[in-house]
């Protein structure tokens, strides 16, 4: 089963996505696990970089959209 999701569903949910990973690490106790000298991940990756990386992510459906719209624009200008 294939889940179809327009472009701006799929750039709400990632930005939602982005939304609570801003509020799981804003919260105290995620601060202090990983502050501990136990925390460890395989690639040294904290939960800052998933934001970032989901930031990027949603830069990038952004500027496939623009060229998009933008090819369209052109396309329609010559019929």
């Amino acid at each position: 089963m294939e889940i179809k999701l327009t472009t701006q569903e799929i750039r709400v949910i990632l930005q939602g996505c982005q939304y609570t990973l801003r509020l799981v690490g804003s919260s105290r106790d995620y601060r202090k696990i990983q502050s501990s000298e136990h925390f460890s991940t395989l690639n040294d990756v904290v939960l800052n970089d998933a934001f970032n990386i989901l930031g990027e992510v949603v830069d990038a459906i952004v500027q496939v959209e623009q060229v998009n719209q933008q090819g369209e624009s052109k396309h329609g200008a010559g019929n």
